[in-house]
């Protein structure tokens, strides 16, 4: 049942997932339900082997993935050198997830975009759930409060021994945490039709090793967030939030071979949305965002030369969207994102969008979108690590373009039967100005970043039989990546041909349910 969809039928919602943890917790798991891990099940979405939950979307890098938790970005979305997600399940309330054509409300990244909602909290009863795997420990308290809710979760790893399966029976010494809280409040006598959330989240990574011919690392990732939600008299709704979302990373080589790295990223942002209803079903919608955000990199290339890149920059973005929705076999959304852009002295960048939905017979529906993206936030990666273990952000420097991706995505829905459905989705997407490191640097005064260029393209096919108490999903894909630095062209590490995955759920009496997984993929473009 993974990758389900709400449909509606003139919905624009090609390359969009809306995902449920009833979905994540029928998947076979490893250790424990994984909400980044799970989404390596969806076609057009790939992983470097079995052993991390980093996840590469239709041929694009892992920093150009949004995680939002909220609305809020999370920079680190891993525990455990990108093993597991820092987002604990017991937490979530809804996820979406966009391969690709997202909507003008949505900026920042360059491939995907993830967003968690959390549940607000039990209403009417105090309720307290924990429980244990092989690997952590975690606690759920909820229950009500005068006008509104709370919920408490909290996690924390006790053992290190399930991990050796995963890491060919070495030792690793890996703790970590993660905590959030969530109070919603809401009182006709304050403010009618109107309520306010306060949310928060924190985690934390350690992997200290007695051997000092290994090296350290030490993350942590921490958020806090408020939103005002309001509806208003007239067919109006409103979204009012302000948050500060902080990434700290380091590694500490003591005597290894590896080069020292520290980073820092610091992002505080606000948001206004607003969403109009019209009497024909269409609808109207507009927002303005501003972010405030620095980062500091201290890092120390393969010629012993150390940089420190320290940048700093405000920007904000206003976007406008019109969805047609009154006719029964069109559906389009048509929206235009304008940033003032981090790096002002390279002027506005402007972001249109358009997805269109067109049925030819009540069964079978073409869909398409468009969209130009930009990107002015990068984490550096070494192009020769199968599995990165540090991803440091920065600010894409002044003597670099931004970073810009042209999606084109085209797709049917075949309905056979209400129990029976065909999905088939082709993409194209071509990057430029896509910086990586410059591993040449022998000098002060030359660049830290060079800027490259990508481009991937293939099809996803998807079928799915639903009919209780049988749950039957087959996928897949095929896809081509490149990268280009200078005049060399090569593969990324993500490049993966063919890529099969079903699932089968099997649903007993009495909220019983087995469930099987079988995957298979090409070879990747390393030994």
């Amino acid at each position: 049942k993974i990758g389900e969809k709400i449909i509606e039928k003139n919905s624009t919602d090609i390359g969009l997932q809306k995902l449920t943890l009833r979905q994540l917790e029928v998947l076979p798991k490893g250790v424990e339900t994984d909400v980044l891990r799970s989404l390596q099940y969806l076609p057009g979405v790939q992983a470097t082997g079995d052993v991390s939950a980093k996840y590469y979307v239709r041929g694009g890098t892992g920093d150009q993935n949004l995680v939002l938790l909220n609305g809020v970005t999370i920079y680190n979305p891993f525990h455990a050198l990108g093993l597991f997600s820092v987002i604990d399940p017991e937490m979530i309330n809804s996820i979406e997830f966009y391969k690709g054509g997202f909507t003008a409300e949505y900026g920042d990244r360059l491939s995907s975009v993830l967003s968690v909602v959390t549940k607000d909290g039990n209403k009417n009863n105090y309720s307290l759930k924990a429980s244990s795997s092989y690997l952590t420990g975690k606690a759920l308290v909820e229950g009500p409060i005068p006008h509104g809710s709370f919920i408490l979760t909290g996690r924390k790893s006790y053992s290190n021994s399930i991990l050796k399966k995963f890491l060919n029976d070495e030792n690793v010494p890996i703790d970590f945490y993660d905590a959030s809280f969530k109070v919603n409040y809401s009182n006709p006598a304050l403010i009618e039709n109107g309520k306010f959330l306060l949310f928060g989240f924190l985690s934390g990574d350690k992997l200290n090793s007695i051997n000092p011919l290994e090296e350290d690392f030490n993350w942590s990732t921490n958020l806090i967030g408020f939103e005002w939600l309001q509806v208003h008299n007239a067919p109006m709704y409103s979204k009012v939030g302000i948050s500060l979302s902080r990434f700290d990373g380091e590694v500490i080589p003591n005597e290894s071979k590896l080069k020292p790295r520290k980073n820092l990223v610091s992002d505080f942002s606000g948001t206004m949305d607003f969403t109009y209803m019209q009497d024909s079903e269409d609808e109207l919608g507009a927002g303005f965002h501003f972010k405030i955000l620095s980062t500091t990199l201290q890092i120390v290339n393969q010629k012993g030369i150390k940089s420190d890149i320290e940048a700093y920059g405000g920007n904000f973005t206003l976007y406008g969207k019109y969805k047609v929705l009154r006719f029964d076999n069109f559906g389009a959304d048509a929206g235009l994102r304008i940033n003032s852009g981090l790096n002002s002295s390279q002027g506005f960048y402007f972001e249109p969008r358009l997805s269109l939905t067109y049925r030819l017979f009540p069964d079978i529906a073409l869909k398409a979108a468009w969209g130009i993206y930009q990107q002015e936030v990068s984490a550096i990666t070494d192009e020769n690590e199968v599995i990165s273990l540090f991803d440091p952000w920065i600010i894409i420097p002044n003597y670099l373009k931004t970073s810009q991706a042209i999606h084109y995505t085209a797709g049917v829905d075949i309905d056979f039967s209400p129990s029976v459905t065909l999905k088939v989705e082709g993409y194209y997407k071509r990057t430029i100005n896509l910086p990586f490191i410059n591993e040449d640097k022998a000098f002060e005064f030359e660049p830290d970043l060079i800027s490259g260029r990508a481009e991937s393209f293939g099809y996803e096919f998807s079928f799915k039989y639903s009919d209780l108490p049988v749950n039957f999903l087959a996928s897949y894909s095929l896809g081509y990546a490149y990268k280009q630095l200078n005049d060399y062209i090569f593969y990324p590490k993500y490049d993966v041909r063919h890529s099969i995955n079903t699932s089968l759920e099997y649903s007993f009496p009495s909220d019983w349910s087995a469930s099987i997984v079988w995957s298979f993929s090409s070879g990747l473009p390393f030994t």
